[in-house]
């Protein structure tokens, strides 16, 4: 997490498309998004995309209004974090 948490303090997030057009089906904000990265947990072991090759974590955790949402992202270095998707959890939620 706390990989994650440093490209989110030196701008080393990049959102894709995906990630983009889910932030606005689910009427969230990127800061919504920034909030579970930086207060979130990792419950999970990554799972490797077989796509890619890339391991995927998802971060879970609440935004600033108290919904649980959850953050699939991947690390393409060190310094950089690419979010791939973003989703609401019901059962969680304040």
């Amino acid at each position: 997490m706390a990989l994650v948490r440093h490209c989110v303090e030196e701008g080393g997030i990049i959102p894709s498309r995906h990630f983009r057009e889910e932030l606005q089906t689910e009427r969230l904000t990127y800061a919504d998004a920034v909030c579970v990265l930086e207060s979130g947990a990792i419950y999970d072991p990554p799972e490797c995309d077989i796509r890619t090759g890339q391991w995927k974590y998802r971060i879970e955790g609440y935004e600033r209004t108290g919904v649980w949402l959850a953050v699939v992202f991947t690390f393409t270095d060190e310094d950089e974090a690419r979010l791939i998707t973003v989703f609401t959890i019901q059962e969680r939620s304040r």
